[in-house]
């Protein structure tokens, strides 16, 4: 007897048991239900997830700073035990052991300028080099600063972050052909115009239109908390960019101080004037974006510092000195490179921002970076930190962990709708125990009679999971109105197709495996007990 056959006098059988057919389908779809609803939340949760990140972290940069965190490094195990010795052991702390120090060579700069233009249109290089500001306040000079920290001198924990993650700083990079993307399509303006030249200053603020009232301190305004200023106050506000010749003055001992004439430095030839030209706030509701409340400036700028600095007075003082030239304190191996880069001798530059294109694009820098330090020792490689992907993997993870813990849930119902399959099963062997005898009688061997009854499984099995995924694929719509009430968001649950193919083949075997056993102990009964059997 072919499958087929034996699918057509199942299919007979179950039309003279409709009622009972159609309660056993539904009884059994009840798991597949439970587990397409669940994946239908979970798709149209993860969906949401990932068009907030594409708003939020495609516009976060993959950092590369001079010290990196080594993801492969040696973490602090929390659930250590408790030592019982009596001594004490001097150890490296776990987060000195995942720092690395990376070797920002000249080779690697330029493998790092050599990523496609078509997978990132920005690539930023941040420096320590100092900015000599001064400004007009009140008819009268004084030293500024572009700094969101107080007049104490505290330590800028802000800018530390910026560099190792990229995220709250005050640089914003340029196109690579010069444009001015990035600022256009992450903020907004709300006043003035989009900077067009190094010189060009911006001013950015938060959500609420509030700016960090050190930022303004530290150019000299006078400001009280919760103080107002419209944008004509702001706009157009200038300050002087003094370079290292005119800033510093030389000593009779051959140390270097900060001069005091601000108006004298005012009106040196090499002096730029600085203007903030607009004022920006980010655009995306679900991120506070990549730069910090306050001025913002473009990394050019600072490229123009080093290069009408690093042949002044001070610069060349200081490389032939082992000597702070202004404190003249001893200077280490290290802290040497740190006061160059700070008076503009030093071009490696802190930290370096590569901007993907789009979220996808950044997977292949990522690829590319990586090949660089394939065959190097680890002292010798270059980390960087992906925050965006950080957060990515951390989100996504837990969602599969929700949704893994579900599924598990809902899948005990599947494994007792097996159970109630092989009981329905077994309950329409003894019913057509005599339609067994004939088919032995008529010459049906036993696996023909296993067919049979694996062919109603297979029937109920179908039925059950189209029946299952269209109940669910329902549910989601009264599912969407009370989701879009209570969180706001329209289309969360959405069934994917290929998961619903998967669950009427997944209710199918599970059907016929449930079935199965009871379709055998039909295949061995005695073909003369049966036609005796009422």
């Amino acid at each position: 007897m072919s499958f087929f056959t034996a699918l057509k006098l199942s299919f007979n059988n179950i039309r003279t048991k409709k009622g009972r057919t159609f309660l056993t389908m539904f009884a059994s779809s009840i798991g597949i239900i439970g587990i397409a609803v669940v994946l239908a939340l979970s798709n149209g949760f993860q969906r949401q997830i990932d068009q907030t990140q594409k708003e939020t972290l495609s516009q976060f940069p993959v950092t590369i700073s001079q010290v990196g965190q080594d993801g492969s490094g040696q973490q602090q195990n929390l659930k250590q035990e408790f030592s019982k010795s009596n001594s004490v052991t001097a150890a490296t702390s776990a987060a000195e052991k995942v720092q690395h120090e990376n070797k920002l060579t000249s080779n690697y700069l330029d493998y790092v300028d050599k990523i496609s233009p078509s997978l990132t249109k920005n690539i930023s290089k941040t420096y320590a080099t100092g900015l000599n500001l001064i400004r007009s306040v009140n008819g009268k000079y004084q030293a500024v600063k572009f700094s969101n920290t107080k007049q104490s001198g505290q330590t800028d924990f802000a800018t530390l972050m910026a560099q190792t993650t990229g995220v709250g700083g005050s640089v914003y990079p340029i196109d690579r052909n010069g444009g001015q993307s990035f600022l256009k399509s992450n903020y907004k303006l709300l006043s003035g115009a989009y900077p067009d030249k190094p010189t060009d200053v911006v001013m950015v603020v938060n959500r609420d239109n509030s700016i960090n009232i050190n930022a303004l301190r530290n150019l000299g305004i006078s400001v009280k908390e919760n103080k107002k200023f419209t944008f004509d106050q702001l706009i157009g506000t200038t300050m002087q960019l003094v370079s290292n010749d005119d800033f510093y003055q030389s000593l009779p001992t051959g140390n270097f101080l900060p001069g005091n004439d601000y108006q004298k430095m005012s009106q040196a030839n090499k002096t730029k004037t600085l203007k903030v030209v607009g004022i920006l706030r980010v655009k995306s509701k679900n991120s506070d974006g990549i730069l910090a409340s306050g001025i913002a400036y473009s990394d050019q700028l600072t490229k123009q510092v080093m290069e009408d600095n690093r042949d002044s007075a001070i610069v060349k003082a200081q490389k032939n000195s082992n000597r702070n030239v202004m404190t003249n304190q001893e200077l280490s191996a290290e802290a040497k490179p740190q006061m160059l880069a700070m008076i503009g001798g030093n071009a490696v530059p802190t930290s370096i921002q590569i901007y993907p294109s789009s979220f996808k694009d950044k997977d292949q820098i990522l690829s590319y970076l990586d090949k660089y330090n394939k065959g190097k020792s680890k002292v010798n490689k270059v980390v960087y930190t992906d925050l965006a992907g950080n957060v990515s993997n951390l989100t996504g993870g837990l969602m599969d962990a929700i949704t893994y813990v579900l599924v598990a849930f809902a899948g005990i119902s599947l494994i007792t709708s097996m159970i109630m399959i092989a009981i329905i099963t077994y309950t329409s062997v003894l019913e057509r125990t005599k339609e067994i005898g004939v088919l032995k009688a008529l010459g049906a061997r036993k696996g023909d009679i296993t067919r049979v009854f694996d062919a109603e499984t297979t029937i109920l099995g179908f039925g059950s999971g189209i029946l299952g995924v269209l109940i669910a694929w329902l549910l989601t719509f009264p599912a969407n109105i009370i989701l879009e009430k209570i969180t706001g968001l329209s289309g969360v649950a959405a069934l994917n197709l290929m998961h619903g193919v998967i669950l009427i083949l997944i209710s199918t075997a599970l059907t016929v495996l449930g079935g199965h056993v009871p379709a055998r102990m039909a295949a061995k009964k005695d073909a003369a007990i049966a036609l005796r059997s009422e």
